[in-house]
């Protein structure tokens, strides 16, 4: 998935969380902001370096994760 290209893991950077295209800026920064209601313009104009396709990658990553660490199997 291209989007997941801009999710990057540094070891030294922000605790080795995963940041977007190796900036100081967290995926869980991201989503904390979606999550408080900020709308995509209001955090595009708070963090001018980040693009708008930074905020689906994001989106993109929570989902990816979430559907790896929680499929369970029906027997």
């Amino acid at each position: 998935m291209a989007k997941l290209s801009r999710i990057t893991i540094e070891p030294g950077k922000r605790g080795g969380r995963p940041c977007i295209r190796g900036q100081r800026i967290t995926v869980y920064d991201v989503l904390s902001m979606l999550a408080e209601n900020m709308s995509e313009a209001e955090i595009l104009e708070d963090f001018p370096e980040l693009e708008a396709e930074d905020i689906r990658a994001c989106l993109a990553y929570a989902a990816q994760r979430e559907h790896s660490h929680y499929t369970l199997a029906v027997q």
